[in-house]
Parts: structure tokens; C-alpha cells; sequence
């Protein structure tokens, strides 16, 4: 039995729609990693912050890119960006359809391995970069990485990420009643 998991078809470098958003402790890698992604000829649709602000608030900027991803999930991904990334990813992973994946850098987890197992088992479609924990040029291999690695459909991940999406599901009608 072959399952369907809503996920995004694999772009190529150059090919895709980026949502990307971050606070003021991810503001300077933002402007970096939309510069490149640019260049890199993907659209890119910029979130904010549109300035450095040292009292904004992640969620501000994290839910658009959040959204964007929940309502196209097969045709766009997200790049959330934040002091340690994992605020911004417990904000992205509330909407459905939502898999964001933390990343701290390269040396606790041996270059973007985690970042590879992310797209290839998990279909993780939010990066959440950790911006006191990596340098630009991290950020950059990471998302190279990211961007490029395909889910790889085999039914065993396919088969978790679904009973993820029944139980959310099951949750959300049950506190909606």
C-alpha cells in the first residue's frame, strides 16, 4: 500500500519558492542567506525583519513563513531563522502539514548530515537555523544541503509522518468541539 505524504516535489537549485523570516538575533544571517539564495536564482519571499529591532518578536516573523508552508506544501519550503532556532520551530511545527527541523551547526552533528536525514526520513519542509551557532557559511551548506536532498518516499517514514497528521488532526476537531 503506497501512502501520499504532502511533500514538497524536489527542486533543484535555482528552481523553488523560499518563505523566509527571522528576529533580530537572525536578522544578519537572513540578509545573508536571502542574498544567496538569490543568487542561486530561487524566489524568494522575505518575511522580515526588514530592519534590525532588538525587541521584536520571533513568533512575528516565524507564523508567516509558517503559513505559507501549510497552505502550499508540495510547491514551497521555509527558512526560519532565530538565536537558537528552536522557538522559531516550535512556532512552525504547530500549523498542519508543517515538519521544521532544528540546525545548530556543524560540529555536534558531523557537517549537514542532520540536515540530510531531516529531508530524506523526516520530509522536514522549515529549516530553523540557530544563528548564534553557526557561522554564515554554515548556514549557506546547510540550506545547500537542505534544498537539495529529496525525501526519499520509502513507506516506513511516509507511514510515521501520517500518524503524526492523524493525531494533530484528531487533536485540533477534538478542542474545536
Amino acid at each position: 500500500m503506497k501512502l501520499k505524504v504532502n511533500a514538497p516535489k524536489v527542486k533543484k537549485l535555482g528552481l523553488g519558492i523560499i518563505h523566509i523570516g527571522a528576529d533580530h538575533a537572525g536578522f544578519y544571517l537572513k540578509e545573508a542567506l536571502v542574498t544567496y539564495l538569490k543568487k542561486l536564482n530561487y524566489d524568494v519571499i522575505d518575511h522580515g525583519a526588514n530592519f534590525f529591532d532588538g525587541y521584536d518578536d520571533y513568533p512575528d516573523f516565524v507564523i508567516p513563513v509558517a503559513r505559507a508552508v501549510y497552505e502550499q506544501p508540495n510547491s514551497v519550503r521555509g527558512i526560519v531563522i532565530g538565536g537558537s532556532g528552536q522557538g522559531e520551530a516550535m512556532v512552525a511545527n504547530q500549523f498542519p502539514n508543517v515538519r521544521a527541523t532544528v540546525f545548530y551547526g556543524n560540529k555536534p552533528f558531523q557537517g549537514t548530515d542532520i540536515v540530510k536525514l531531516s529531508r530524506e526520513h523526516n520530509d522536514a519542509n522549515i529549516l530553523s537555523i540557530g544563528a548564534r551557532f553557526v557561522s554564515t557559511g554554515e548556514a549557506k551548506d546547510a540550506v545547500q544541503v537542505w534544498l537539495n536532498t529529496p525525501f526519499s518516499d520509502d513507506y516506513k517514514y511516509i507511514r510515521r509522518i501520517k500518524k503524526i497528521e492523524k493525531a494533530l488532526r484528531e487533536i485540533r476537531l477534538k478542542d474545536h468541539f
